[in-house]
This record gives structure tokens, sequence and C-alpha cells, in this order.
């Protein structure tokens, strides 16, 4: 209890720094579910270690501490009551910032599919008549493609292939989903935003490979991301999942190279980075349960 309810914040800060590196050299598709994997373990791991600070504070209630005197147990203080305090704060904190979260990515959401009414459920494609470049793919069910006349006026018939691609790729492969759970992590634990960054990129990084091949060119794919950058200038709606919205140079360069190894050695151990810190909240559940079970029985 006294080490191991304090780990999963240093997990935490180890994933954030690896995170990058696993999104450069690892393939897209497999380092996003990993790395989203893993977010998400390690935020439940460091939320439930702060319940269980929390919780340590009922060995130091007046009613306990005189009963177990009464009764001849041993009493410790497996921790200071000011970090059992510092950890109710905390939680107030992460539960205000969950909460706001999923509200907004709902208003958001909403708003959206409120774009979308009026058309038939089995229509992927809306064209919608605009001067702003515009093109994105909205989660649900269905899901939709919306895509603003002057985006497609911008771009060649190959290079509207290619956007549709990308964005019927965020929809099949939902990558609405793995976004979501990777920025809830990282509100539940800031520590994490790091891996909210890079699994927000390896999704658009993802799509662009299945564009890729389903134009069956890479370098067509890699211009159509160019024309479609140079054009949108505005920012897009943030639940929704835009072609030119994540480091577009970085991935224009990757479209010029070899597709990269999926690494499963690597995607293991990122695997098990996030497992870690749920193993030792578990331990430190026990040790505190062991604690209690000894002063209140």
């Amino acid at each position: 209890m006294k080490y191991d309810v304090y780990t999963p914040l240093l997990l935490s800060l180890l994933l954030a720094v690896v995170s990058p590196v696993i999104g450069g050299r690892m393939a897209p598709a497999l380092a996003a579910r990993v790395l989203t994997s893993a977010a998400v373990l390690t935020a439940a791991a460091t939320t439930w270690s702060l319940i269980l600070l929390a919780t340590a504070l009922v060995g130091d209630a007046p009613p306990v501490v005189r009963e177990a005197r009464e009764d001849g147990h041993p009493l410790t203080d497996p921790v200071p009551e000011v970090i059992g305090i510092a950890a109710c704060l905390a939680l107030a904190v992460v539960c205000r910032r969950v909460h706001r979260a999923l509200r907004a990515q709902f208003r958001t959401r909403r708003a959206l599919h409120r774009l979308c009414a009026g058309h038939p459920a089995d229509t992927e494609l809306i064209v919608a008549a605009s001067p702003l470049p515009q093109a994105f793919a909205i989660p649900g069910r269905p899901g939709r493609i919306l895509v603003t006349s002057a985006m497609l006026g911008a771009l060649q018939p190959a290079e509207r292939r290619v956007l549709l691609a990308h964005e019927r790729a965020h929809l099949t492969h939902r990558h609405g989903l793995l976004v979501t759970a990777a920025t809830l992590a990282a509100t539940a634990n800031p520590l994490l935003a790091p891996v909210r960054t890079t699994v927000t990129f390896l999704v658009e990084r993802w799509a662009d490979e299945r564009a890729a091949d389903a134009v069956g060119d890479r370098t067509a794919t890699a211009r159509a991301l160019a024309r479609a950058a140079l054009t949108a200038r505005r920012p897009r709606p943030a639940c929704a999942l835009n072609f030119t919205e994540r480091a577009v140079t970085r991935r224009i360069a990757a479209l010029q190279t070899s597709p990269p190894p999926r690494l499963w050695s690597a995607a293991v151990a990122v695997l098990a980075l996030g497992a870690l810190p749920a193993l030792l909240a578990a331990d430190a559940t026990n040790d505190l349960y062991q604690l209690l079970a000894g002063v209140l029985t």
C-alpha cells in the first residue's frame, strides 16, 4: 500500500513519454489500439489509487481510532492524512472534468447529427452547400460523411476518392470510439495528454493508409491531403474526424515512405505498461483491505 498506490502516477508519465515514439515507429492501426487500451487501463488505475488514498482516511476517523484502541488492535497509518485529503480533492476534480468532457461530447454530437437531419438513414455522404471547405466523418449509427461543396470543388475527381476513402475508414474502424476513450482517459489523468494527442494523430494516419490502399496510390493520397490542407483554414468540431486536422506535414511525409511495421513485441510491451498500474492498484487494494479489516473487525 505504501508504494504501490503511488506507482500508477509514475507509470502514467512513462506511458506519456513513450507514446510519441510508439506512434512514430509502429503501424498506426496497431499503435492506436494499444496506446488507447494502455491509457484507459492507466487512467482507471490512477483514479482507483486516488479512491484508495481517500479511503485510507477511514482509519483516522475518531470512532474507528477509539474502538481500535479499546479492542487492542494495532493502529498503522498507511498514508499521511494530508495526502488522503488531497486525494479527496483530486477525485472531486476528476469527476468534474470527466462530467464536463462527457457533456461537451454529447453536445457536439447532437449538433453534428442535427446537420444530417432529414436525410434517409442509408445516406452515407451528405454534401452541404457552403463556401467553407470542410470534410469530416460524423460517428454514430449510421455514420455519415459531411463534405461541403467548396471542398469538393477544390479537389480533382481522383482526390475526391481519396477524401471519401479517408473519411469512410474513420467510420468503418470506429475511430471515434478510440479518440473518445483516449480523451476521457486524459481527462481523468492529465498526465496522459500526450497519449491522447498521439492517438488522435494515429487515427488520421490509419485513415490515410486505408485511403492509400483504396485508391492504390500513396502519392495521389499525399497530394489530395496537401491540396485539402491548403484549402481548409478553419477549425472543425472537436469530436468530428476531419481530413486535414492533425499534423498534415507529418502525414504527407509518412505517405511518401513505405508503411511502418506492426512491431508486435513493442505492442505487447505497451499493453504490459498499461496493465502494470492496474496490477499495482489491485495489490494496494488488498493491502488496504487487510489493514482496515484488522482495525474494523
